[in-house]
C-alpha cells in the first residue's frame, strides 16, 4: 500500500482540533444581532481545500464552496453554524451524511476572512 490518504481510516486524517460554533443570538440596544459566536463542540476534524476537480464540480453548484471539513458524525450540526479553526472562521454551506451512515459529516464550507 502507498503512503496517500486512500489508505488512511477516517479516524488517522482528523488530526486538526476545529470548534463548532453556532450564533449567540444577542441583539444590541437597536435590536440588532450581534456577530458573537457560542461554542458548541470542540472535536477533531480533516480540512481538505477542494482544488482540481473537485473544485470545477462544487464550482457548478455552488461557486463559494472552497473546504471540505469531515468530522465524526454528530447530531444537531446545522447550516447556522460555522468551524472556526485556529481563529480562521469557516461557513457551513452544505452537511453531508454519506450513505445516511451516521458514521461522519462532510461540511462543504466558505472561509470567511
Amino acid at each position: 500500500m502507498s503512503c496517500t490518504d486512500k489508505g488512511k481510516s477516517l479516524i488517522a486524517r482528523l488530526n486538526k482540533c476545529v470548534v463548532i460554533q453556532r450564533p449567540a443570538g444577542t441583539v444590541d440596544e437597536y435590536n440588532q444581532p450581534l456577530d458573537a459566536w457560542v461554542d458548541v463542540a470542540t472535536t477533531w476534524a480533516a480540512i481538505e481545500p477542494l482544488r482540481g476537480q473537485e473544485f470545477f464540480a462544487a464550482m457548478r453548484e455552488n461557486a463559494e464552496v472552497t473546504t471540505r471539513i469531515r468530522i465524526r458524525y454528530r447530531p444537531g450540526i446545522d447550516r447556522t453554524m460555522r468551524v472556526n479553526y485556529n481563529g480562521l472562521p469557516f461557513e457551513i454551506l452544505h452537511i453531508i451524511n454519506p450513505e445516511m451512515a451516521n458514521k461522519e459529516l462532510q461540511l462543504m464550507c466558505k472561509e470567511r476572512q
